[in-house]
């Protein structure tokens, strides 16, 4: 397939998981790529996909709208334009009830899975707004539905609000605005887990309700593959989703969050 022959697309998050696993798939598809994420293993993806397709990696603080635009002008500098942005920086550093939260904690989870979207989307619009073109796709979470982890859940609804209303307003304009919400999925091993801190016995208690929950909550009774959550991604990516824009997908074995 060569859905994104020519396309130029922007993939947050890509060192690891799901974004690097996009970053990927695009390249196998012919997309120009420009990957961005917090960690110096972005490079290593580079390197490896250096080789079928031009790539431009970039490390960003993207919880900061700086960096964002940082990253948006130096895509369009390098290629020209922006035709696809995918929104996958995000994901839950702590799980425990709502009341065992500290505040520092809930702003760190908000900023984490909420901002780098938000500030990403105002800063790519002005570029494919100006084309007369562009699909974004965020990635977000079943989570809005779910147990031990509050603040990620309100961070996600975010994202789904912010899909919804900007769809409204740049659907007359060329731009489709899409989403995905994942369920749960075995990927690799994070080489650098969210939070580094080593969990207490009840930590680990708390975090395996989650994981019998979301299982406990599929229709499929499984986890996804990373590849499951990837072609959901590349799919609204592309013109073979040219009619859809303002959905939010559950990607969960049929778990709608």
């Amino acid at each position: 397939m060569s859905r994104f022959e020519k396309k130029v697309a922007l993939v947050t998050g890509a060192a690891q998981g799901i974004g690097r696993r996009v970053a990927e798939r695009l390249a196998e598809e012919g997309a120009r790529l420009v990957l961005v994420d917090r960690s110096e293993l972005v490079f290593e993806v580079q390197a490896e996909l250096a080789t079928r397709c031009e790539v431009l990696a970039l490390t960003a603080d993207l919880e900061q709208y700086a960096e964002c635009s940082r990253a948006m002008a130096a895509a369009v500098e390098r290629f020209g334009r922006l035709d696809v942005l995918v929104n996958n920086v995000g994901g839950t550093i702590w799980a425990k009830p709502f009341e065992h939260y500290a505040e520092q904690q809930i702003e760190a989870e908000v900023r984490r899975s909420l901002f780098p979207t938000l500030w990403c989307c105002h800063a790519a619009l002005p570029y494919m707004l100006e084309q007369g073109s562009g699909a974004i796709v965020n990635v977000s979470s079943i989570a809005t539905r779910s147990i031990n982890r509050v603040p990620y859940g309100a961070a996600k609804g975010g994202v789904n609000a912010l899909t919804a209303c900007l769809a409204f307003e740049t659907a007359g304009r060329g731009v489709r605005v899409n989403a995905t919400a994942p369920g749960g999925t075995e990927a690799p091993p994070r080489r650098i887990p969210r939070n580094s801190a080593e969990q207490s016995a009840e930590e680990q208690a708390w975090y395996q309700q989650i994981v019998d929950q979301t299982v406990d909550s599929t229709l499929m009774k499984r986890y996804g593959t990373i590849d499951e959550q990837a072609a959901a991604i590349l799919f609204l990516a592309s013109d073979e989703a040219s009619y859809i824009t303002g959905l939010v997908m559950p990607v969960g074995g049929g778990d709608q969050g």
